[in-house]
């Protein structure tokens, strides 16, 4: 029965039960217990967050699992302010300022930063005439984002909305048959320039030179919002997160691992946790898409992802990953993120889209210790290293090439200034594709989900309204990848939810969720 609390309408009485404790899931857990909603979140591993969590290491070094780094913290903040609190009284952000430093093999670099001013100088030091359009492409994009922010706020589980008032109004300004790539030339002349616009594709796993235009939005983002670090890292968000979720009475079971979804007739009716059965109104999924859908649903009950489709889905890239704990410090110039661009960055994004394992690749370092001094001991040095690599299905024999591949992504950093790098090493992890697979339960070891192109967004990614009683939140489902994005498919997820839930079909301002704030995306998580 609908009950009156705090003027808004509530749920009392009804049970969700959310598969996974990632972002989403918190998300909506959060959303779903504001609403009033009864809500069991189970999570197979002794921890929340997926792979939004930070990990404690031998020798006290910390690092993150997955993302690294927070934009647009707007989105989490207006959940907090829906469920009475203040996002600033649970984490603290630290904006930085360089957001990155960007080194191109190529010759040259370029320290990021927000401040117009300072960023046009630093794009004028490698290609004068390119500093010059800047701004028009931060005003240009500024409209994009204007546009194209109501179509991703919206749901796409029917067909109709592809139709949407919203959709038509963007549609002039997104020009799909370009890429970031092509986009990016009717300002930047320099491929470096561009390149510096351009790498944050990789948050969702896709190559600038084939991921659709719209998302020279990312970008934009980084810059207009700024780039901001957890202190205590990113794991720091989702602990928050389930600290508020607990205290509004949400059920949060750890080390429960989910075995199937139980239906009667074509409704989702509970779920198999660890040999029990438990009950409810409705299941929302949080976890990798097409591995955790094919495990826990059967092919009956998703007609439009039967195994044979997710099999030809296009997936993202996959990431090699070293987590060095270091005797000693940093060099003063080592940044709190720091990029090394290829030479032929070309070359090594057609690489890995076409399955070759990059001898010449980008790669990506973070030393949080540049910021927060929490994530070391005294002295000591927490690095993590990221190499975009093809995922599983180029069939590279990873147990082979581990060791070979590690030397060279060592040898790689000497070009960051960090030649002395083995010898100072007192804890090591390397994760790659495989274990991406078999211990992070990500399909193909596809660390960004399914690729965001044209034909599998909006309408063509999976609908967070799945089926009755049945529902999905997380990077792989509409509308994509990234800490930000995840959180707004939350907001959709559960008012969705809400709306199938209520006997008056309760909208989101009863249900108490915003619906207006702006979109961003950054690293990804489940």
């Amino acid at each position: 029965m609908l009950q009156s609390r705090d003027g808004l309408r509530t749920l009392s009485g009804r049970r969700v039960i959310i598969v996974g404790a990632g972002p989403g899931g918190l998300a909506t857990a959060l959303l779903l217990a504001r609403a009033g909603v009864h809500v069991t979140l189970l999570e197979k591993d002794p921890a929340v967050g997926g792979r939004t969590k930070t990990f404690e290491a031998p020798g006290g070094f910390r690092f993150d699992i997955g993302p690294t780094f927070f934009l647009y913290p707007q989105i989490l903040a207006d959940i907090f302010e829906t469920c009475g609190e203040r996002l600033e009284d649970h984490v603290k952000l630290e904006r930085l300022d360089p957001q990155y430093h960007l080194v191109f093999e190529a010759g040259g670099e370029i320290r990021a930063t927000n401040v117009m001013d300072r960023l046009e100088a630093e794009v004028a030091r490698i290609a004068p005439d390119d500093a010059r359009n800047v701004r028009k492409f931060f005003a240009d994009n500024r409209v994009k984002l204007k546009f194209f922010k109501p179509v991703l706020e919206q749901a796409f589980h029917t067909l109709r909305a592809m139709a949407s008032p919203a959709m038509i109004a963007a549609l002039p300004h997104l020009h799909p048959g370009r890429s970031v790539d092509k986009d990016l030339r009717r300002y930047f002349k320099d491929p470096r320039v561009r390149l510096a616009f351009a790498f944050q594709t990789k948050y969702l796993g896709m190559s600038p030179f084939r991921c659709p235009s719209l998302f020279t939005i990312l970008s934009f983002l980084e810059y207009e919002h700024g780039v901001y670090h957890p202190v205590g890292g990113c794991g720091a968000v989702s602990e928050a997160m389930a600290g508020l979720a607990r205290r509004m009475g949400v059920d949060i079971r750890l080390g429960a691992g989910v075995e199937r979804v139980l239906f009667e007739g074509k409704r989702a009716s509970g779920v198999v946790c660890n040999g029990e059965t438990l009950q409810a109104d409705a299941v929302v999924i949080n976890g990798d898409f097409a591995k955790v859908i094919q495990d826990l649903v059967p092919q009956q009950h998703r007609p439009r992802w039967r195994d044979a489709k997710i099999e030809k889905a296009r997936l993202s890239c996959s990431t090699f990953m070293l987590y060095l704990g270091l005797d000693g410090p940093m060099p003063e110039a080592l940044g709190h993120h720091t990029i090394l661009l290829s030479e032929d960055y070309a070359r090594n994004i057609r690489e890995i889209t076409d399955g070759i394992l990059p001898m010449q690749p980008s790669l990506y370092v973070q030393h949080a210790g540049f910021t927060d001094g929490g994530m070391a001991p005294p002295g000591q040095t927490s690095l993590y290293v990221l190499v975009p690599v093809p995922n599983l299905k180029a069939g590279i024999d990873w147990k082979s090439l581990r060791e070979t591949y590690r030397r060279l992504v060592l040898d790689r950093l000497k070009l960051l200034g960090l030649g002395d790098i083995e010898s100072r090493i007192r804890y090591e992890r390397i994760v790659d594709p495989t274990e991406w697979r078999d211990e992070f339960f990500v399909h193909e070891g596809a660390t960004f989900n399914l690729a965001h192109d044209l034909m599998q967004m909006l309408y063509f990614r999976p609908h967070n309204r799945f089926g009755p009683g049945l529902y999905l939140v997380g990077g792989g489902t509409h509308p994509g990848s990234g800490l930000p994005v995840i959180y707004e498919g939350a907001r959709i997820t559960a008012r969705l939810l809400i709306e199938e839930l209520s006997a008056g079909r309760v909208g989101a301002a009863s249900a108490g969720i915003p619906t207006t704030a702006p979109l961003a995306a950054s690293g990804d998580a489940t």
